[in-house]
């Protein structure tokens, strides 16, 4: 994808990214919705849907790390993109502490979403 890009239109079932993949773009919803689901133990376990407004995809900008989970656009979706290099630009003029903080927040978050995802599939496996 070219990271100059500023806007783009995905058709419904179209994977914006992928679990694993590096993440060098968030996206901004202009309108559409866009489901965010990790797979555990080859099950599907769903984060949350994002729609207009909303931002996804912020947080491989942020640390560097392999996008935690994946992103299908469930109707035909006009996103916003935010390229690395931007976000980078903002989060260097914040006080290092702040940056400090940001990195603390998210691994507890990426560690989190992990845990309740395998909870999930746990869960949904006692009830069957």
């Amino acid at each position: 994808m070219n990271n100059s890009a500023r806007r783009l239109v995905f058709p419904k079932g179209a994977t914006v990214f992928a679990e694993g993949e590096p993440g060098t773009t968030a996206y901004v919803v202009e309108s559409g919705r866009v489901s965010v689901f990790k797979t555990v133990k080859g099950k599907r376990v769903d984060i949350g849907d994002i729609t207009q407004g909303g931002i996804f995809g912020e947080m491989a900008l942020i640390d560097d790390h392999p996008r935690m989970a994946s992103a299908v656009a469930e109707e035909e979706t006009a996103c916003v993109l935010i390229g690395k290099e931007r976000l980078s630009e903002q989060l260097e003029k914040a006080p290092k502490g702040v940056r400090v903080i940001v990195n603390a927040l998210l691994g507890n978050i990426r560690a989190m979403g992990a845990e309740l995802a395998e909870a999930t599939v746990i869960l949904s496996h006692e009830e069957e």
